[in-house]
């Protein structure tokens, strides 16, 4: 469950598809690569003081407290995207680049739309599905009304959240957990796991974009999230300072 969680929030969803999230918020091509650098640099710190804090506060409070915010990131990251609004204004249209014929988008122009995929759709059908997918990264940005620092901070809030928990934590739980005799075997089990649901995550990722929209996959991973954490309060042993015998009889008082 634990190797399952750790993935399924989407947590490498935000980090190989970063700069398209960042530009997808109206940040520009050039803002979007720069921004995911913070990414990277938020779960370095992050990661460091993972280190620094697992043997004092314990292995439990950091997963309770990260998945705890990397639920609550997802939710303000869907409910951003929820927010905002998408029109092709005159101002659009002069900003556009001129191999776009701009009048087969006047059938759409100066017209609102409340949700990414419908936008897209909108798209297509003005100018059709290849040149609408070619040109998206071009369009979408300038016609897209956000809080981008709100998207911002919810992404690297989550980064944070990730790198303070389940991501390190997780490790330092499987060489703890399992019996000597096991041990091998069941780390290496769960990291092919957790592998799997990653390639998985990472599959789906750019389909649940263009299919469901941008605020519902989020809302997905943060109630993954929020479920994770149920199992973490009512399932996961703290294993700090425990000795194999003495987390043998946890579980099996918890078996009986």
């Amino acid at each position: 469950m634990l190797a399952v969680l750790q993935q399924i929030t989407g947590i490498n969803s935000v980090f190989f598809y970063a700069p398209m999230i960042f530009e997808q918020s109206g940040l520009g091509v050039d803002a979007s690569f720069s921004q995911a650098i913070y990414v990277g640099l938020v779960n370095l710190v992050f990661t460091i003081i993972a280190m620094a804090l697992i043997d004092k506060v314990g292995r439990k409070p950091l997963l309770i407290i990260g998945v705890a915010g990397i639920a609550i990131s997802m939710f303000v990251l869907a409910n951003g995207f929820n927010s905002a609004t998408y029109i092709i204004s005159d101002e659009t249209i002069t900003s556009l680049p001129s191999d776009i014929n701009t009048e087969q988008l006047n059938g759409i122009r100066n017209i609102e739309f409340t949700s990414d995929k419908d936008f897209k759709a909108a798209l297509n059908g003005a100018l059709g599905t290849s040149m609408a997918s070619q040109y998206e990264s071009e369009i979408l940005p300038k016609a897209i009304q956000i809080n981008a620092l709100l998207i911002l901070v919810a992404i690297l809030a989550f980064v944070a959240s990730f790198a303070v928990s389940i991501g390190p934590v997780m490790w330092v739980l499987f060489s703890e957990l399992f019996p000597n005799k096991l041990r091998a075997v069941a780390i290496s089990f769960v990291g092919f796991i957790n592998s799997v649901v990653s390639f998985l995550v990472q599959l789906v990722f750019p389909w649940e974009l263009s299919t469901i929209g941008t605020a519902p996959t989020f809302f997905i991973y943060g109630l993954f999230a929020a479920l994770g954490l149920i199992f973490i309060l009512l399932k996961v042993p703290e294993t700090k300072g425990k000795s194999l015998e003495e987390l043998q009889i946890v579980f099996l008082s918890k078996a009986k």
